[in-house]
């Protein structure tokens, strides 16, 4: 027994002691790219890591040594774990009033209804969310591009939300947090998720014809779809981001109502001068294989592909969300963005979120996940009038 106190003395403080490291995420940017992974775990999972740091809390009872400074540390953790969830609560109470002064009083409603919370504690108990079925489509034979069409399930025409994935614009596919899809299907939204060209092999602006392709191939197939052509909105994450940011700014498309940006890099000449670290991912590089070269070798390549230089009094109506602590893409960005569309008078709405990193909405029931379909909702609903 004594053997078995004695592990437990030398195992829970230690376990607490990292577990507070793991915790600092919530505040501080990760350094490295395996803890950036670990800092969209404990922001957006959070209440699986106060469980863990509670109960080792309550068995600093069993611990010989070091135990008040073993249940301080494990005090100090679960604040900083619960932190995010603190944080998303607070934020909430001022969106719905920030949203309705960027979009007009009643930009809000959803189907008559204005209770609907921002932010549900319940939620963060819950999965990942439903998963609707979808069928894959071809919209360009040629290229043999596939995309994934989720149905509305409300009948009629139905908008539809065209989604960009990224993955650096080397990688990822139509399957990427299909989570968000799938609830905007429920809500009476078609959605298409598309495939499109990847780097190194294609090079902008292949991407961005790509996505031309996908918007023809909706309107020609809209009735068999159910599809209002006059009320699409393109949605981008990361580098898919940058495509649909460009796509709606420097090629707008009819019908296009509204761009939705996930955490995108809307100013491609700045962003190359500012690099993320190494450590987490070598953004030059990744521009590099993108674009054709460095910004030395085709600067003009660099201009062509920033978002920001588009914007106009034109400009359609731009949802911005974005992480503090993003260490992939910088939230200057979107900062940056922010000013542009108001230096023009578009409308606009930029939802930052303090705590949340590049990816946070990978768990929609998360702290960041909430607020953001909350706000992605509320957008599509009010430029789709």
């Amino acid at each position: 027994m004594r053997k078995i106190l004695r592990s437990v003395s030398l195992i829970v403080p230690l376990l607490l002691v990292l577990l507070l490291l793991a915790s600092l995420l919530t505040v501080f940017k990760a350094p490295t790219y395996h803890l950036w992974l670990l800092a969209i775990a404990v922001t957006e999972f959070p209440l699986i890591f106060v469980g863990i740091t509670g109960v080792l809390t309550i068995a600093c009872c069993w611990v010989e040594k070091y135990q008040s400074v073993s249940v301080m540390i494990g005090m100090v953790t679960l604040i900083l774990f619960i932190s995010p969830v603190v944080r998303a609560y607070v934020a909430s109470s001022a969106i719905k009033q920030n949203f309705n002064k960027a979009f007009g009083p009643g930009s809000t409603i959803i189907k008559g209804d204005n209770t609907q919370p921002v932010f549900n504690f319940a939620k963060l108990l819950k999965g990942a969310g439903q998963q609707l079925p979808y069928s894959v489509l071809t919209y360009s034979n040629i290229n043999k591009l596939t995309l994934d069409f989720y149905p509305a399930r409300v009948g009629g025409k139905k908008p539809c939300i065209i989604v960009v994935h990224g993955g650096s614009w080397s990688s990822g596919d139509s399957r990427q947090l299909p989570e968000l899809n799938s609830y905007l299907a429920a809500e009476g939204y078609n959605v298409a998720s598309i495939n499109y060209r990847l780097a190194p092999q294609y090079k902008a602006p292949l991407a961005i014809e790509d996505v031309e392709q996908a918007f023809a191939y909706m309107r020609q197939n809209a009735e068999k779809l159910n599809i209002d052509t006059n009320n699409f909105v393109l949605f981008g994450r990361s580098a898919g981001a940058q495509i649909a940011l460009l796509s709606a700014y420097n090629r707008p498309q009819n019908g296009l109502k509204g761009i939705i940006n996930f955490y995108g890099p809307a100013d491609m000449v700045w962003g190359y001068s500012k690099p993320a670290s190494k450590l987490v991912m070598d953004s030059r590089a990744v521009m590099e294989r993108y674009l054709g070269g460095t910004y030395k070798a085709v600067p003009y390549k660099y201009f062509e592909s920033s978002p920001i230089e588009f914007v106009n009094k034109q400009t359609v109506p731009t949802l911005i969300i974005h992480g503090d602590n993003d260490v992939l893409v910088s939230p200057v960005h979107s900062q940056k963005l922010d000013t542009k569309l108001a230096k023009y008078g578009v409308k606009h709405y930029y939802l930052r979120l303090a705590w949340a990193t590049h990816g946070f909405d990978y768990n929609i029931n998360g702290p960041g996940g909430q607020l953001s379909t909350y706000v992605v909702e509320r957008f599509i609903n009010s430029v789709c009038k």
